[in-house]
């Protein structure tokens, strides 16, 4: 067929409203159903009106024909674009044959307020209870009237805090806005079009607003962290087809009241009593004579920025697995998967009843809730009946992890049917697959994916159960790439990134934590080196890592350029911290949670440091800045040298004598090529020592199974990753793990519960092991020379137990596929897709390859096989067949 242009995209969003970047980059995917469809040029058209781009007017950008195969981040060049305003655009591209497509379906964006004068708007809330230390949740109203003739009508809001916001007594937006941010520095502004929801003559908004991590408890660090108290900010336009517009804002003409939420706060639940429900308060018409008037802020000083993160939404629900009666008359539910959210009750009763719902990961010997671990948490809601028939309740403003829910209090005779999980988290869309013949190796999938789901809600956290839930950057740097092949965190992981530009200290360093919340106050008042308080190797890293990773996997160089002084003011502060290029002896955290195996902390920073000065010189390349480039890698390869002196022996002992020095120093590029072997062999020994099992914490357990492949022996990795005894991935599995643990040894047969001060059954971190299982195990890697899988390397490496892999990856261009299998006599078959306008590099191992049925040819030795083809491919379908003679021929 005629290749086909689909998906237009514009900042990663479809048709986004509420935009601030005045120059907006573009994106569509093509479609073909033939091999080698490539773009060879594209036109782009936009319009101020619908009517102007359907005639296929460009009266704002007319790009004419740009010869060109780029379909990603194409930047908007057109007029000045206008605060408030919607945008409607369409591409067209030519194929490698020099032939038109027809025009994409039509896209659009909308700008938000562009210029803080815009904003007529007041901050407002309600004065608190001065007796209660949990607040209620204040409800607000505005009545306001819409003329005839409204074309268009679009609301602003955010909040320090949370709010739910209603029109007509319809709900708008998303669960837990405007999301978390610095509040000292920013908060997020969300755009709705609610033109569907007004009606001429008499609206009414509706809001209620939460403590939220502003003026809730945040983490262990407290309440009232930013404010004490909540504040909600609004600005609709209604724009009318005889050109006029009106503003409906936030000011002292509000009406504010408390209603049933008693007390809802992230970390201690919620209480909610249903006879205190004010009927039609969202609508117009209501009689809020009785309402008081808002407390009006005087401003705040603080950036308002659009919304970049991907709105936070229920995506799931679940019934449970079972349920039982304790003979203290209580209902314990399995809901079968550890997961974050809450649960949705049916109940009949009368007036004045308590329902509550306990929340919990796990369970204790007895079959009672194990709570220990939440620390001071309280995963409890509680609803009081208003007696009217059948009531149904969910929370508003807090979340849990949990799998076991305890019903207490419940009138009459509980069932499968009376409660229903909801699963929330960061709608970041999935995009990758992965299945393979061991039952086993698809649950640590699963594993990985639901550690992801739970724990990616606004900020990369550590845990959703306990008294923390904090946006530790180590954890999120080791898992980004894995996050990356799991889900569309495009957006995700741009916001977290301007948190952590946020945090950043006047000397450079990245904090541990971001938003940071207090945390570096914190930290200063609890260690003895308080100046070292905000760097923590693999932590502060993170604020390199990470852009360098969304440049990998989605060509983002715009990051790269808006965040490239904040790297450089990092790696600076490093250096301005070291004693001959070694990093000091400071970390608190080293690698995190390792087992029997302490990593010297020197070791370890001083080889964190290399790497983050290795990877700003390929940002510097990235970036065209080539005397940067040149500068950093001269720089690394003084930190390698000077890490090799104080560290390194001639027989390739490193200092330590962990796992993770072997692996930080063989992934970093740290040693010689005459080193290598060495401490590889010193490496295996260990792992050999251990019964083949690992011992690597958080830091080095996402670069072990990569280091050891790397080093050609695949066979060690397969064998830690197919592991049953204890450490490993599959001995949680065994005993029932649905999430990734935070400590191997979270639970134990000879021990049983490890320390209830720091044990979560839902943490991502160990889960890092996925990007190897894509990139390695499946082989979908993306190719730093096209970055953001313009090309990719298809590079399966079968071994291990496994019999066959298929695993799919959804890139901005369009989904790669992989599947291979191996028969019992070492034949090969190796089926693979690449999108169109996209080429992969398939490197095939064995012999006697053949391709679609034929002897493969024009194709190059596989780097580093003994045996085995690459071959540049474009678009389409292949099938490829080898003979594998040994299983070391696989090794890379």
């Amino acid at each position: 067929m005629t290749i086909q242009v689909t998906a237009c995209r514009t900042e990663y969003e479809t048709n986004p409203v509420g935009l601030d970047e005045r120059k907006p980059r573009l994106f569509w995917r093509l479609e073909s159903d033939r091999r080698n469809a490539r773009q060879t040029a594209y036109q782009i058209l936009v319009s101020s009106t619908r009517e102007r781009i359907s005639r296929e007017e460009g009266d704002l950008w007319d790009s004419g024909r740009v010869e060109s195969g780029e379909s990603t981040h194409i930047v908007y060049e057109g007029k000045a674009l206008q605060s408030d305003t919607s945008y409607w655009w369409k591409v067209r591209v030519w194929d490698e044959d020099n032939q038109a497509s027809e025009w994409s379906e039509t896209a659009s964006w909308a700008m938000g307020i562009l210029e803080r004068g815009e904003w007529k708007a007041k901050w407002i809330g309600r004065k608190a209870k001065p007796d209660l230390e949990l607040q209620p949740s204040p409800y607000l109203r505005k009545e306001f009237s819409v003329r005839k003739g409204l074309r268009r009508a679009v609301v602003y809001a955010t909040a320090l805090g949370l709010f739910q916001l209603r029109v007509n007594g319809s709900p708008v937006g998303h669960l837990f806005a405007p999301g978390w941010t610095d509040y000292d520095k920013r908060v997020q502004v969300h755009a709705y079009d609610i033109t569907g929801l007004l009606s001429e003559g008499d609206n009414a908004f509706g809001a209620i607003i939460g403590d939220g991590w502003y003026a809730g408890t945040v983490g262990f660090l407290g309440r009232h962290v930013y404010g004490e108290r909540p504040f909600f900010l609004m600005q609709a336009s209604l724009e009318y087809e005889d050109g006029s517009q009106e503003l409906v804002i936030t000011d002292g003409s509000w009406r504010t009241s408390e209603g049933p939420i008693r007390y809802s706060d992230m970390i201690l639940g919620e209480t909610y009593d249903a006879r205190l429900e004010l009927t039609g308060w969202d609508r117009p018409g209501f009689d809020a004579a009785a309402w008081e008037e808002p407390d009006v802020r005087a401003g705040y000083n603080g950036i308002l920025s659009a919304a970049v993160e991907p709105p936070i939404r229920i995506t799931q629900s679940m019934q449970p697995a079972s349920v039982r009666r304790t003979e203290a008359g209580t209902y314990i539910y399995d809901m079968g998967q550890n997961m974050v959210g809450w649960t949705d009750v049916r109940v009949k009763g009368e007036a004045g009843t308590k329902v509550s719902l306990s929340h919990a990961e796990m369970l204790n010997p007895d079959g009672t809730l194990y709570l220990d671990n939440l620390r001071k948490a309280v995963q409890q809601d509680h609803y009081i009946l208003k007696g009217d028939g059948e009531e149904r309740y969910e929370p508003h403003f807090t979340f849990h992890g949990f799998r076991y829910v305890e019903l207490i209090g419940y009138p009459g005779e509980a069932d499968l049917s009376t409660i229903t999980g909801k699963v929330i988290h960061s709608d970041t869309p999935v995009t990758g697959t992965l299945e393979t013949s061991d039952p086993m190796v698809n649950q640590l999938f699963s594993n990985i994916t639901w550690g992801q789901r739970g724990n990616f809600l606004s900020v990369p956290t550590d845990c959703p159960q306990r008294d923390e839930r904090l946006g530790w950057t180590g954890d999120a740097q080791i898992f980004a790439r894995t996050a990356s092949y799991h889900m569309d965190v495009s957006r995700f992981f741009t916001k977290f990134v301007g948190d952590m530009i946020d945090c950043q200290q006047p000397s450079g360093a990245f904090t541990d934590v971001a938003p940071d919340a207090g945390w570096i106050r914190h930290k200063m008042w609890n260690t003895r080196l308080n100046w070292f308080a905000p760097d923590n190797a693999g932590w502060g890293d993170a604020g390199v890592i990470i852009p360098w990773t969304l440049y990998l996997m989605y060509g983002d160089k715009r990051i790269l350029e808006t965040h490239y002084g904040a790297m450089v003011r990092w790696v600076e502060y490093l250096t301005n911290n070291t004693d001959g290029l070694i990093r000091p002896d400071y970390a608190n955290y080293g690698d995190w949670l390792s087992i029997d195996a302490d990593t010297p902390n020197e070791v370890l920073a001083t080889a964190y440091f290399a790497y983050s000065t290795k990877v700003l010189a390929q940002i510097a390349g990235a970036l065209g800045r080539t005397a940067d480039q040149d500068k950093y890698e001269a720089h690394f390869a003084s930190i390698a040298e000077a890490f090799r002196r104080a560290f390194v022996e001639e027989d390739g002992r490193i200092h330590g004598e962990t796992q993770t020095v072997y692996v930080l120093a063989l992934q970093f590029g740290l040693l010689t090529e005459r080193l290598k072997p060495l401490a590889l062999a010193r490496l295996t020994a260990d792992i050999r020592e251990r019964g083949n099992r690992l011992s690597t914490g958080f830091l080095g357990v996402g670069y072990l199974l990569p280091a050891l492949t790397d080093s050609g022996e695949l066979e060690v990795a397969y064998t830690l990753l197919t592991q049953e005894a204890f450490p490993s991935w599959m001995y949680s599995i065994k005993h029932g793990a649905t999430t990734i643990w935070e400590r191997w040894d979270g639970w134990t047969e000879e021990k049983g519960f490890q320390t209830p001060s720091m044990n979560s059954f839902n943490h991502y971190s160990l889960g890092s092991v996925g990007e190897w299982m894509f990139r390695y195990m499946a082989g979908i890697e993306a190719d730093p020379n096209a970055p953001g899988f313009r090309r990719a390397i298809l590079r399966p490496q079968p071994g291990g137990r496994l019999t066959s892999v298929k695993a799919s990856y959804d890139s901005l261009y369009g989904r790669y596929s992989i599947e291979w299998q191996l028969s019992d006599s070492g034949q090969l078959t190796l089926e693979v897709e690449i999108p169109a306008n996209a080429a992969a590099i398939v490197e095939v191992p064995g012999k006697d390859i053949l391709l679609d049925g034929k002897p493969a040819e024009g194709g190059r030795p596989a780097a580093g096989q003994e045996q085995g083809m690459a071959v540049e491919l474009g678009s389409g379908k292949y099938t490829f067949t080898s003979t594998l003679v040994s299983r070391q021929s696989l090794n890379v």
